[in-house]
């Protein structure tokens, strides 16, 4: 009888057999990558020769570049030389997907797009993110977080009714489009063990901020509605929004029927489940600030846990509004263990924001902190060839 396999170890992570060239930038094409290097893939963080801003003390070793670059090999390569670039070819033969966040004619100038790197592996999966589409009038514009959120859509329904335009509070944008992408990548991977043969995967910031409209882009497309700010309100189901009590505020969802009977026995108002202004939720809709008023007068008078405690009890979805440092406190955050820690040869123990994804039989630790730039250079060419002569000549010019 076979005996049964181990569980995945850190040598048999997911995505173990993987190696990842990673040419990304900024924020978008990091945090696509970091989603492959959680799980296993081999990352080869390929570096400018020269110093870069990331270079500098306090922003290569700020929380911002650590949390986003852990689980990584650096290479410093000058892809701008002829031999940085043949010695980026020779890691394009070995590898499975290549990611990249440039502007369009960046890396068509630095020959490193797609239709450069199937030539010598057509295995390659490709992965790029731009600000706008990869062609199209705004092709060759380079986008920025939050003129995406506003050309997008986004900030014209965030923030308090009349308040103007508001920004969401992360950069997200690119974090879908880096979410996405990820998603994309392993889509394409997945089909290549049938067809043998890469694909190039992109998505923009501006394709990302538009699917993440969701039913706000729906209620646009099929009934015509532009949405405008709701604040704290959800923007079609009532009640579900802030409301005060005695020491601050705290959130109630109860838009459905049954839930919104649920909540008017918690608030010790029976009675309004039988008013026919409130009977459905087209009706409560239309009657929001009616109905956020008189629960409100209620809740006020009684501290935010007490009115917590009540319709969790009640069944009746609640909660607090937490600052991050509560965030990080609350019971259930720290039983998850989405804050990890991980030694740094620098900056000893830190603590960074795990994967979110949890697998049967897979630690999601950290495995390793971020290194320092080109701390893996001979390391990663030896083992596509170079010898020491090669690599101290190659030295000699800049060239890594």
């Amino acid at each position: 009888m076979d005996q049964p396999s181990p569980a995945p170890t850190e040598q048999a992570l997911p995505l173990s057999k993987i190696v990842v060239l990673d040419l990304t930038l900024a924020r978008a094409g990091p945090t696509c990558v970091r989603h492959l290097a959680d799980w296993g893939a081999t990352i080869i963080r390929i570096e400018p020769a020269e110093t870069t801003g990331e270079d500098v003390a306090g922003k290569r070793e700020g929380f911002d570049f650590q949390n986003l670059h852990r689980n990584k090999k650096m290479v410093r390569l000058n892809l701008k030389s002829p031999e940085g670039h043949a010695a980026f070819m020779r890691l394009v033969e070995k590898a499975d997907v290549v990611i990249e966040n440039m502007r369009s004619e960046v890396k068509h100038r630095l020959k490193v797009s797609y239709d450069d790197v199937k030539q010598v592996n057509p295995r390659i999966v490709y992965g790029s993110i731009s600000g706008f589409g990869q062609s199209g009038p705004y092709g060759k514009r380079a986008g920025v977080d939050q003129i995406v959120q506003g050309m997008g859509g986004l900030m014209s329904i965030t923030g308090l009714p009349g308040q103007g335009p508001v920004r969401v509070g992360v950069a997200i944008a690119d974090l879908t489009a880096g979410n996405l992408l990820a998603y994309g990548v392993m889509t394409a991977l997945f089909e290549r063990h049938t067809t043998g043969v890469g694909r190039w995967v992109h998505t923009s910031l501006l394709e990302a901020i538009i699917f993440m409209l969701d039913f706000q882009a729906s209620r646009y497309l099929m009934d015509g509605e532009v949405a405008g700010q709701a604040g704290n309100d959800h923007p079609t189901g009532v009640p579900t929004g802030v409301f005060p009590s005695s020491d601050g505020v705290f959130n109630i969802a109860a838009s459905s029927g049954r839930v919104f009977h649920r909540c008017c026995d918690a608030l010790g108002k029976p009675e309004w489940k039988d008013l026919e202004a409130w009977d459905t939720q087209g009706k409560r809709s239309k009657d929001r600030k009616a109905i956020n008023a008189a629960i409100s007068e209620i809740t006020r008078h009684k501290p935010a846990q007490h009115w917590v405690e009540v319709f969790e009890a009640a069944g009746v979805p609640c909660g607090p509004i937490n600052t991050i440092d509560k965030v990080f406190a609350d019971p259930q955050v720290q039983h998850l263990g989405i804050a990890t820690s991980v030694v740094s040869e620098k900056l000893g123990k830190i603590t960074l924001v795990a994967s979110p994804l949890n697998m049967t039989g897979v630690s999601k630790k950290i495995r390793t902190a971020t290194a320092d730039a080109g701390a893996h250079t001979d390391e990663i060419l030896r083992s596509v060839g170079y010898t020491t002569e090669q690599l101290a000549a190659l030295r000699a010019k800049q060239v890594i």
